[in-house]
């Protein structure tokens, strides 16, 4: 659900630096908000402080926001910590080859562009999607 980025407080945090916000800004303007932030149903961030900056220094006056009917200070602070835990970043084999498989579909070999063009072909005369 959108909510209007006026009306979320932000209390105490856990994270106490943000970092630089310019990439995760350039990830927002261009693929848009992937994952929603966590407020509480009076309006209280949870989870996303990072998200929620980024989108303000983007001008955004809205962001999307899954919100949660908690009040009880030790389980915002739960849900906070969590949020943050669980979250396990690529390791560089990972990222390596996903970076590798995403440059091959951008850049198909010669012999790839034929067969994709050979699959087109045939779904374009027998009325079939790509």
């Amino acid at each position: 659900m959108k909510v209007k980025i006026a009306d979320i407080r932000v209390n105490k945090r856990v994270r106490r630096e943000l970092e630089d916000l310019n990439a995760l800004a350039e990830s927002l303007k261009k693929y848009g908000q992937i994952e929603p932030i966590v407020i509480t149903t009076g309006g209280k961030l949870v989870a996303g402080q990072r998200r929620l900056e980024a989108a303000k220094k983007l001008g955004w006056t809205e962001i999307e926001s899954h919100i949660v009917d908690v009040d009880d200070a030790a389980d915002l602070l739960e849900l906070e910590i969590e949020e943050n835990l669980q979250r396990k970043p690529f390791d560089e084999a990972d990222l390596l080859a996903g970076y590798n498989r995403l440059d091959r579909l951008r850049n198909p070999s010669f012999f790839m562009r034929i067969i994709i063009a050979i699959k087109k072909f045939f779904a374009k005369i027998f009325g079939r999607k790509k």
